[in-house]
Order: C-alpha cells, then structure tokens, then sequence
C-alpha cells in the first residue's frame, strides 16, 4: 500500500513564521479593525481568540460576524513582496524525491498563496493535490471536516496516510482519524498522538514513520 504524505505549507515546507507570519498577523487585525470598527488592541485580541478556538482566525469572523472569506482572504494574502518573504531549506526538493508515494499539501492558507509560495520554493510540480482552505469549503485544520474533504479527495484511506505538520491540534485530529503523524517542531516534547518528532522535514529521509 503506498503511502500519502500530507504535508502543511507554512512552517513545514517553508519558515512562514521569519517573515509572512507577522506581515499576516497585521493585516488581518487591520481588516478586522476595517470592518468590525474596533481599535486595534480589541482587533488584535479577537483575532488571537478565534485563532485559539477554531484554528483560524477566518471561520470565527465567518460564524459571528457573517464575514465573506473571499473578501477576507483577498485582502489579507496580497503578499506584494512575498519573493522577499519567503524563506526554506535549499535541500527541500531533493528531500521530497527520496519519500515513495503520493505527496499533497494541505493547507489552511488560500489557494493563490498557496501555489505562488510552492513555486517560489521550486516544489509546485511535487504535489498532485493542493487542498487549501477554499476547497474544505472553510472548514480549516484542525476541523475533523477539512480532514474528511481532503480524504474524499484522496480517495485514500486514513491509514494510508503521513500527516507532516508544525501544528499539534492539527496532528491531534489526524491521529484520531487513523493516520500517522510527523510533528515538525524544535520542541522536545513529544504527545503520544505524535508518531514522531523532527525539526525539519529534511530529517524525513532518515527516519522510519
């Protein structure tokens, strides 16, 4: 049974966090300033609360304040500069051939971004599907539904599948659903929901999942 290595975007194939992370961060607590008219330390702290609850920002904003993700999505993720942003590991694509099996991303970022930070980073022909936030119908990661969209997608099943991902509720979800799990973290903490810990997917090659 060949295996399906599910890989999230930022933070795992690319270092989001040095630069369009904060760029991000600004833009969205400007645009929850913009059209809920709050200031922008209230902005700030209800977009770090429906990040803590619901995984994103964006379906909080959807759910309490009827906001239109398009909208959202396209005024928060213009990213003019983002081949000056975008920072990842020159071995990467060398990485991604050595694994056997299928390879996806599955992000819960926007598809356009999505696609240009692939071909910045030289791995856009790697990956046969890109799921991102719009094709789980908005329902982002660590939603058991965007899961189950990805699978449908698939037509794969969980046990097949190799979650590569920095964030744990994510990892949590994909756990519980069958697959195995690959934190890509720093920290030396390891939960038991986590097949195995690495600080970055280069170290995939050398390790047994």
């Amino acid at each position: 049974m060949r295996p399906i290595w599910i890989f999230d975007l930022d933070d795992t194939l690319h270092d989001a966090s040095a630069h369009i992370f904060p760029h991000l961060n600004r833009a969205m607590t400007q645009y929850i300033m913009d059209t809920l008219a709050l200031g922008e330390a209230e902005a700030h702290a209800l977009r770090q609360r429906y990040w803590r609850i619901y995984g994103a920002t964006l379906k909080g904003l959807m759910r309490h304040h009827g906001t239109d993700p398009y909208h959202f999505l396209v005024r928060t993720h213009e990213l003019m500069n983002l081949p000056d942003m975008v920072v990842h590991a020159k071995r990467l694509r060398h990485a991604l051939l050595r694994l056997p099996g299928r390879k996806v991303v599955f992000t819960n970022a926007p598809m356009q971004y999505a696609l240009r930070v692939l071909k910045l980073i030289g791995v856009e022909d790697m990956f046969e599907i890109v799921h991102s936030v719009e094709s789980t119908r908005f329902h982002p990661k660590p939603s058991v539904r965007g899961f189950q969209s990805l699978l449908r997608t698939l037509r794969g099943r969980p046990g097949q599948c190799i979650m590569v991902e920095d964030n744990l509720p994510a990892l949590r979800t994909a756990r519980r659903l069958g697959m195995k799990t690959v934190h890509i973290t720093r920290r030396l903490h390891k939960p038991c929901y986590v097949s195995a810990r690495l600080n970055s997917v280069l170290a995939l090659t050398r390790h047994t999942i």
